[in-house]
């Protein structure tokens, strides 16, 4: 992990092709990502990433709640995925673009069924008020390294051949 004054970089291994932890990470966002890190939580109903440039980047609730909290700005599998991060510091929905950080996401081989994921959050000084706070606690234990630790769990999980996965 690394930052700067208006980003922070994380790197994780993981035990699957580039192909599949691009496909995992984007396409199945709802299977792994952290329910306390949305705003239905518990009653989320899913989550996802529109495959598409332009795409919303959207949380479904209970009742047919729904927040857009970002747009794919670059969907390029099975290498780049990024997207504008339109959640400010206090955990609002930023609908303004102009007033959103980027997260790109860049997927490596990293061997015959091993990928390297690389996830820079930067241009937090977008959010204005706060950019140099909400930028420390991506950078926390709390924020990219939690989040991309549950991905990294359930990639492993994945990993797994079926006839090796315990019953």
């Amino acid at each position: 992990m690394s930052s700067s004054n208006d980003s922070t970089v994380h790197e994780i291994d993981l035990p699957l092709a580039q192909n599949s932890a691009f496909k995992l990470f984007a396409e199945r966002l709802a299977d792994w990502w952290p329910a306390e890190y949305t705003w239905s939580r518990s009653a989320l109903n899913t989550i996802g990433i529109e495959p598409w440039q332009g795409g919303r980047c959207t949380e479904v609730g209970p009742h047919g709640f729904q927040v857009d909290w970002g747009r794919v700005l670059a969907w390029e599998p099975p290498e780049r995925l990024i997207i504008s991060w339109q959640i400010g510091p206090n955990r609002v929905p930023q609908p303004d673009p102009a007033h959103a950080s980027t997260v790109k996401l860049g997927f490596h081989e990293n061997g015959p069924r091993a990928a390297r994921l690389i996830l820079e959050h930067h241009d937090f000084r977008n959010h204005g008020d706060g950019a140099e706070e909400y930028r420390d606690a991506m950078a926390s234990e709390y924020g990219w390294p939690y989040i991309l630790a549950c991905f990294r769990k359930f990639s492993s999980r994945q990993a797994i051949p079926d006839k090796h996965r315990p019953t």
